[in-house]
């Protein structure tokens, strides 16, 4: 056949990206049938495909020629980055801001730290040619997480709950300090221009990327506003990837990733309807994005480098492991969360990404200023333990998910519209002061068409007419609105531990108060959630106390989302299922 076709080759990046998309996709497939995370069957897909070998070719796809998808690899990492920033909507974080900020603190310090001083001390009895260069390299990168892979083991699982929130609170900001972290150490030690100098250099890139990334946010919604027509919002999220991560590109790849991330954040804040419209239009070829990414990711790791530096390698997995364990730990000891985000938030931080690979090949460039000796150790250690670690750190955050029983969870329930972010602890005051309170709290993290005023007004005048407190320290203030088009019930939750003494049925204090917005098309919606709430405080006095007693939004979030209540807080598809059975035997009798 040579003899037709003498210029016959099997290089194209379209054919190769062909055959690496569908050895992903089978992988992932198989992986998910021993019930592993796809993500992970992904990257191990691309470890075997490097060290595949056919007749006539040295490999399927030659690892030297990766380079040539880099801008696919870029784009879909500044996706990642983008989806991330995305997630933080600074509306729906209300009362997650003290565990966020001790964890990003304790990343910042404890994880460094850890890693650094094991990596210099056990390195060098390992291997006694570690220096400080690498093993300060190699505590900053250690903190870097993956978001992409952290963001597609939460939907594989589809979980729902306070660990899952405050993982898709803060990997993202996690990256960010990482690279912060980073960059301060890779300029200190590069240049030797102090301290000082490296701290200017962090935030030189941060201020240029955040403006790079801004800039491209609100271009945007100029031309939704004035000539983008709705069906193109979802092409013009993805030209804002591009553009933020291309007029960074300059910086690096973390320059492209900070940008991206920074697009995000401006974007959900300023205009959130539009970061929906384009993580839907990417949605339906989501799939296909990371498959072919991660898979990609895979065939960068060599495992033939492992044997000489096995040693650093799991010293690096383990000193990584542990200090994300105890950073998470003790900032949840801090902020007072519940048990089970302090003991599994660590273990679902193991995931090692995309911002670390590309940290690694900062280090690994020619423009890194570091030695010969210093690249190779960082990049065979770094990238031999990230191959670890993103095999293992998925099913580690799939099985934190299960543990914590937030697996499963992701599924419309009675009670959804009491998130952490719409409870509020230490209520106190009279009835106006406690409707005053309850009130900005709803408007303050759900949109309301209906002016506040006017609301309070329709709350009063139902109390008046008759009062709201059903006995057992529960209070249901309500009222129906009038807005078109709504058909979701609203509502927030008061929780008071010492008790308010009102007007009650049996003269007991109110201790919480659940203040709900129903329109007129919900009633029948309405009335199930007045009951559900009713019989749990009534029939249980161990859900009562623990709800009564909550320390923390979280807490109670905790309480009112168990599986104890399932039977209450139902998933509404089974409640359908039921009834659709309940009718269908009622037509065969």
């Amino acid at each position: 056949m040579m003899d037709f076709f003498p210029n016959l080759h099997f290089d194209d990046p379209l054919f190769n990206m062909a055959i690496v998309l569908t050895a992903g996709v089978l992988g992932g497939e198989l992986f998910a049938l021993i019930r592993l995370p796809k993500v992970t069957g992904w990257i191990a897909t691309g470890i075997l495909l490097r060290q595949l070998r056919l007749p006539g070719m040295d490999t399927v796809v030659d690892p030297s020629a990766l380079d040539r998808f880099g801008p696919y690899m870029n784009f879909v990492l500044g996706f990642i980055a983008f989806t991330v920033g995305a997630t933080l909507y600074f509306g729906s974080l209300r009362n997650t801001g003290k565990r966020i900020g001790l964890l990003l603190l304790g990343e910042a310090l404890i994880t460094p730290l850890s890693v650094g001083l094991l990596m210099y001390f056990g390195g060098r009895v390992l291997d006694p040619s570690m220096a400080l260069p690498p093993a300060a390299l190699f505590a900053a990168i250690a903190i870097a997480g993956a978001p992409g892979t952290t963001v597609l083991v939460i939907q594989e699982a589809r979980a729902r709950g306070i660990l899952t929130r405050t993982l898709l609170a803060a990997i993202g900001l996690i990256d960010m300090v990482a690279v912060a972290v980073f960059v301060f150490i890779s300029t200190f030690l590069a240049d030797q221009s102090g301290w000082l100098h490296a701290l200017e250099s962090v935030g030189v890139q941060f201020a240029v990327t955040f403006v790079i990334g801004a800039l491209c946010s609100l271009l945007a919604i100029v031309l939704v506003r004035t000539v983008v027509s709705p069906a193109f919002l979802g092409p013009l999220m993805v030209a804002v990837v591009l553009g933020a991560w291309g007029a960074a590109a300059s910086f690096g790849t973390s320059g492209g990733i900070l940008a991206c991330t920074f697009a995000g954040i401006t974007l959900t804040n300023s205009r959130h309807d539009l970061v929906r419209s384009g993580e839907a239009y990417l949605n339906s070829i989501g799939g296909a994005l990371f498959a072919l990414f991660y898979t990609f990711a895979g065939m960068k790791l060599d495992f033939t480098q492992i044997p000489p530096v096995i040693g650093l390698v799991a010293l690096y997995f383990l000193a990584r492991l542990a200090a994300k364990s105890v950073s998470a730990y003790v900032a949840m000891t801090l902020s007072g969360a519940t048990d089970n985000l302090r003991r599994y938030l660590g273990m679902s931080l193991l995931p090692h990404g995309g911002v670390a690979v590309g940290l690694i090949l900062l280090i690994a460039s020619e423009q890194s200023g570091f030695s010969d000796e210093v690249k190779s150790l960082v990049t065979t250690v770094g990238l031999s333990a990230l191959a670890i670690n993103q095999l293992l750190g998925p099913s580690a955050t799939r099985f934190a998910l299960t543990q914590t029983g937030e697996a499963k969870k992701d599924r419309p329930r009675l009670l959804d519209f009491l998130q952490e972010n719409r409870i509020m602890v230490d209520l106190d005051g009279d009835k106006q002061e406690i409707f005053q309170k309850l009130t900005g709290l709803l408007y303050a993290t759900t949109p309301m068409k209906i002016p506040q005023e006017k609301f309070i007004e329709s709350v009063w005048a139902r109390e008046e007419s008759q009062t709201t407190c059903l006995g057992s320290g529960l209070m249901i203030p309500h009222a129906i609105i009038d807005e078109p088009g709504a058909k979701e019930v609203k509502g927030v939750l008061g929780i008071s531990k010492k008790g308010i003494a009102l007007d009650t049925p049996d003269g007991r204090l109110v201790h919480a108060v659940l203040l709900l917005a129903t329109p007129e098309s919900s009633r029948k919606r309405h009335l199930e959630i007045l009951a559900a709430f009713a019989t749990a405080i009534t029939r249980d006095i161990n859900i009562r106390e623990q709800l009564y007693r909550s320390r923390s939004p979280a807490h109670a979030y905790e309480v009112l989302h168990a599986d104890d209540l399932n039977d209450l807080n139902y998933f509404l598809e089974d409640a359908q299922e039921r009834a659709g059975l309940l009718e269908s035997n009622q037509d065969e009798s």
